[in-house]
């Protein structure tokens, strides 16, 4: 009866990040690793993007390996400039709580499209680009991206 009760209670857990883990964008959707045909690497520093440009074509899978260079934690988020604006509202709602100590799992907002990267640390991100889109990639920690912290993604 208590292992029924603790796999209804991981189950139910587990639903929302499972959900959020099959959601696509207009502009793509998370691939896994094994199926890239590009890796790129983004450096994290404080408060840039380096490169802070990027192509990519339709239809193409893109390994980006994220290094987090500078002293602050740092966020890769994919998006739209209205996505970031909605992300930056729930990212400054949070900004009472200690984000150097934070999984991204905690933020609650372990979005497929966004990878929280502590300082020194290493990440990554997968990501097949369906269409063409005028989207972003940026850090929303709160007062970064006003301070300069997003670059273009261009989608050919």
């Amino acid at each position: 009866m208590k292992s029924l009760i603790l796999s209804a209670a991981f189950a139910f857990v587990s639903l929302p990040a499972l959900a959020d883990g099959a959601k696509s964008f207009a502009f793509g959707e998370p691939a896994p690793a094994s199926t890239a045909t590009r890796t790129v690497q983004v450096v994290l520093k404080d408060i840039a993007f380096e490169p802070g440009k990027l192509q990519v074509k339709a239809g193409e899978t893109v390994r980006f390996v994220l290094i987090n260079e500078g002293k602050l934690v740092h966020e890769f988020n994919l998006g739209d400039a209205a996505m970031h604006a909605e992300h930056q509202k729930e990212m400054a709602a949070m900004a009472g709580m200690d984000h150097g100590q934070m999984d991204h799992a905690a933020h609650g907002h372990d979005a497929a499209n966004t990878v929280l990267v502590q300082p020194g640390q290493r990440a990554e991100l997968t990501w097949t680009f369906r269409q063409s889109a005028p989207i972003e990639f940026a850090c929303n920690v709160p007062g970064h991206y006003q301070a300069g912290m997003v670059g273009q993604l261009t989608i050919e």
